[in-house]
Parts: structure tokens; sequence; C-alpha cells
């Protein structure tokens, strides 16, 4: 998280604003690679970077629910409705990160601390 003292540099806003933004394309591959290269670097990127990887891993167990509940047919909307989350809410994120915000998703398991 940044400091309230410091804002985080203009650096640190687009890669974390790209960082949620890849997640919508590339699932959680974006938020782990920047997570593992970039976490000693900065505190901000860092904490969005661990923020995006966990809801993308959140939604990846979702997909896999949903899929197993294709079979009795209420899986088919679970899919749709967990895919258009998935782009609104990185959207919010990538928004929020590009103002120099602290984000936080909804409905996320932190897995990663």
């Amino acid at each position: 998280m940044a400091n309230e003292n410091t804002s985080p540099s203009n650096d640190d806003k687009n890669i974390a604003t790209i960082t949620h933004l890849g997640g919508t394309v590339f699932c959680f591959v974006p938020a782990l690679i920047v997570w593992i290269l970039k976490k000693d670097d900065s505190e901000y990127i860092a904490d969005q970077a661990k923020e995006a990887l966990n809801f993308q891993i959140t939604v990846l167990l979702a997909y896999f629910v949903s899929w197993i509940l294709v079979w009795i047919l209420i899986g088919f909307a679970f899919l749709g409705i967990i895919w258009l989350a998935n782009i609104v809410l990185c959207i919010v994120a990538a928004i929020s990160t590009s103002k120099g915000e602290t984000y936080r998703y909804p409905f996320t398991l932190r897995l990663i601390n």
C-alpha cells in the first residue's frame, strides 16, 4: 500500500494499471509476473499485483465451479456473469490505480498474503 504521505510514481501507477487490465485477457499470468519481478521494488506495485493475482485466482476457481455446474445447465449463466464481472472489475481497478489509489476487489479470496 502506498503511504499516505507519498503517492506512487507514474511508473508504479502505470504498471499497476496494466497488471489489472492484463487479467481481462491473460488471466492470472500478468499479475503473477509483475508480483514476482516487482514485489521488492515498490510496495504499491507489490500490493496491487498481489490483489490482482488473488482476484484472478478467485475468478479461475469460479470458472472451474461453473464448468462443473454446466451439467445442470445453471453453469452457463454463471460463466457469463463471471466473465462480465471480471471485465468490469478489472476496468474499475485499472481506473483506480491510474489515479494512484489502492484498489480492493470485492468477493476475492485472499490466498496470497
